[in-house]
């Protein structure tokens, strides 16, 4: 039965109860990895090492599960294509790091100054740009084509079948779903799409079929890259602030004060050294899962031993190879169905912040603000030479940050 404590208390029985947990974080869980070229067993391990990490850091008191965050998608691309997996894990780890900095500013200076540094002004135009610059690769992969659309993989018709599919399909589990059904939604839309590209011929299973059951994850470590650590490294503000909320939604959920009781510098250093730690060995950066705080408003498990089976199931399912395999094999029609709405649904996310933040962007200053972060990250902007050189989502971060801090405010 679901427990309405939130003492953490270490029992067999809560087992089901994790493993559900990691049913509603799965569909996210494993769709960066697949959209980035990440290994998804992988992603699997550190989504629980690192959700074991973060309870270590936080005396076992908040429950909630880390996994791979979405806000990340876009510079892992890019960093992948430009120098490859290993130098882009340098980045990543350093984006912990970030996190960790933060902490201790928190710790020393309290919560306000992260109020003070990184506003809704400059956070909301940066999330709008992660989900905007990647509209392409969305289309480009419902149609058929490669990411980057240089090559066609599938009929353009049979494509844009099994992505408006996928896409219909998470939408309907989004709006219409009822229970657990609506917190996953992007698992209702790869299994419909899935089934769908299955009826096309688009899947081939002889890989799933040739995989062993038990096999190591296929861990990558860093390589140090200054380039792509510059680029990455501002990537963080964004996330940083969202974890603040979700801290403050689990709060609201269980009626315990978790911003003083861990305190919300343990909470982002918990968060910080597992993105870290996710980086170290070749998987996504981690961050705190709104969906599995929906599950435990629902099912009332406010018991944090719960994510503690969570991340043990993620850990076993990471040395299922078949797992792995079968994750792979999902065509990138089904993948670019479903990011349509996601990265929409990101940038969304960054003009709720603007709308909730109730400021004026006609004002000078604010409208100066948001209109350079936006047109340096959707733009390409670079500066720097050679190493270093920041451009995009990195240059856009950290142009707010500065506009931010030295841009007079209006005394009117």
């Amino acid at each position: 039965m679901p427990t309405d404590r939130t003492e953490y208390s270490f029992r067999f029985r809560d087992a089901l109860l994790g493993a559900q947990m990691l049913f509603v974080a799965f569909g996210a869980l494993v769709l960066v990895p697949l959209l980035t070229g990440l290994d998804p067993n992988v992603a699997l391990f550190t989504a629980g090492a690192g959700t074991l990490l973060f309870q270590l850091l936080t005396g076992g008191k908040v429950p909630v599960f880390l996994a791979s965050s979405f806000a990340f998608i876009a510079p892992i691309l890019y960093g992948v294509q430009t120098w490859g997996i290993p130098q882009t894990l340098s980045g990543l780890t350093a984006a912990g790091i970030v996190y960790v900095l933060l902490a201790v500013l928190i710790r020393l200076r309290g919560v306000e100054i992260l109020h003070r540094l990184l506003p809704p002004v400059v956070t909301g135009p940066v999330i709008m740009v992660i989900g905007l610059i990647l509209a392409k690769v969305a289309v480009f992969m419902a149609v058929g084509k490669t990411g980057d659309g240089a090559a066609e993989l599938f009929p353009r018709a049979q494509a844009l079948t099994v992505s408006m599919i996928a896409l219909g399909a998470t939408i309907a589990a989004s709006i219409l779903g009822r229970g657990l059904l609506r917190l996953v939604p992007i698992l209702v839309g790869i299994a419909a799409g899935y089934l769908a590209s299955l009826a096309f011929g688009m899947v081939h299973l002889k890989t799933v079929a040739a995989a062993p059951w038990i096999a190591v994850p296929r861990f990558t470590f860093p390589q140090w890259n200054l380039e792509a650590v510059l680029f990455i490294l501002p990537v963080a503000i964004a996330p940083a602030i969202e974890h603040f909320g979700d801290i403050l939604a689990i709060s609201s959920v269980t009626g315990k004060n978790f911003l003083k009781d861990p305190g919300v510098d343990r909470t982002l250093l918990g968060d910080g050294l597992a993105t870290s730690l996710a980086a170290c060995l070749g998987g996504p950066p981690n961050t705190t899962y709104s969906e599995v705080t929906g599950a435990v408003a629902l099912t009332r498990a406010f018991n944090p031993a719960i994510m503690t089976w969570a991340a043990i199931t993620a850990i076993i399912l990471a040395f299922v190879g078949k797992l792995g395999a079968l994750l792979q094999s999902i065509p990138a029609p089904v993948m670019g169905g479903i990011m349509i709405l996601l990265f929409g649904a990101i940038t969304v996310v960054g003009i709720n912040t603007l709308v909730r933040a109730g400021e004026d962007l006609l004002q000078a200053r604010n409208l100066t603000i948001v209109a350079v972060i936006l047109v340096f990250g959707i733009g390409g902007m670079s500066f720097g030479v050679s190493e270093l050189t920041v451009s995009g989502i990195g240059l856009a971060g950290i142009t707010g940050v500065v506009l931010n801090l030295l841009l007079p405010r209006s005394t009117t």
